[in-house]
């Protein structure tokens, strides 16, 4: 029996939303071949904690914890935290240096494509669409003229480093753009604004699958809201619809581009990337690598679809983890 540390909580504002993916992944792990352990990752504590609400420090020297006088080491680690230090590369590296596998890909890419810039930059040149945008720094000059004549309006402002939706904007006049960047930089020191695209928004997850890289179906994501924003996400207020109801050529296109980034960055483990379909051609928003595994969340639904249960998913992810491949 392997013991198997996931990791839930994280220093940002989606927190809540990583330890009820990580409760889910603790629910349907198989536990004929693990032993699953909860571990919660704050800024103040890590600790261990056990089915009574217990709590158990992590020795950070080695990722270890006590109890009942017996040290516990682990086997592999589930990541499930969303945002830092889990989708960032900072725990990535942490456990490359300890030499403990675990389901999410190397630090680098988690780095990459955690930052909304650097991702679409690199993915450029490899002919993956993406919208026109404007950067800011927080403390840089709001020059609302040049941002409105390079990504016009409406446009979207956003963390360059954030997920879930929080702290995301859709700015409709020119007198709205400072509040959106003040509420942006509430999350995140850097700052992407994106020229709005009017088109069919989709999500779909790409995943290394007993060894295969396998593209999932696609879901069609119709908001009641703005955008897809967090009551969209969480909160029921949008219609999602998988397999997406797409002309095969397009679904095509979709399922081809998600591949292309997922082999191009050279990833591991999970990875969902949201488009919109404008003319027929899918522009990449971004990438997550740790992304929601919630009830409500994109990637269960669409393996499911697929034929795949929670239990296989999770299981898949962990064994490849401990076969070297996302070691």
């Amino acid at each position: 029996m392997k013991n198997i540390a996931i990791l839930m909580g994280g220093y940002s504002s989606e927190f809540e939303i990583s330890l009820k993916s990580g409760n889910v992944v603790y629910q349907n792990l198989d536990r004929s071949r693990y032993n699953p352990y909860r571990v919660h990752i704050f800024r103040d504590k890590w600790v261990y904690v056990d089915d009574s609400g217990a709590e158990f420090p992590i020795d950070r020297n080695d990722f270890s914890t006590q109890k009942d006088g017996h040290k516990i080491t682990f086997d592999a680690v589930f990541n499930a935290i969303h945002g830092t230090p889990g989708e960032d590369g900072l725990l990535q590296s942490y456990f490359q240096l300890l030499e403990i596998p675990h389901n999410t890909c190397d630090a680098y890419q988690s780095a990459l494509t955690f930052n909304k810039r650097d991702l679409l930059s690199v993915l450029k040149p490899y002919g993956i669409k993406c919208a026109e945008s404007y950067y800011l720094n927080k403390g840089d000059h709001i020059d609302t003229e040049a941002i409105v004549s390079k990504v016009g309006l409406p446009c979207f402002v956003k963390p360059n480093k954030s997920g879930s939706s929080f702290g995301i904007s859709k700015v409709k006049s020119a007198d709205e753009l400072p509040i959106a960047i003040e509420v942006a930089y509430k999350e995140d020191n850097e700052i992407i604004i994106e020229r709005f695209l009017d088109g069919r928004e989709v999500s779909v997850g790409v995943i290394n699958y007993q060894g295969e890289v396998i593209v999932l179906p696609i879901t069609e994501i119709i908001s009641e809201n703005d955008f897809f924003d967090y009551e969209a996400k969480y909160l029921g207020k949008s219609q999602e619809i998988t397999p997406a109801q797409l002309p095969d050529a397009i679904a095509e296109k979709v399922r081809q581009t998600a591949k292309r980034a997922y082999e191009v960055l050279q990833m591991k483990g999970f990875s969902r990337s949201e488009f919109i379909i404008v003319n027929d051609e899918p522009f990449m928003l971004e990438m997550n690598t740790v992304p929601g595994l919630t009830a409500e969340s994109l990637i269960p639904q669409q393996a499911q679809i697929a034929g795949i249960s929670l239990e296989e998913l999770f299981t898949n992810s962990i064994e490849l983890s401990l076969k070297g491949i996302n070691k």
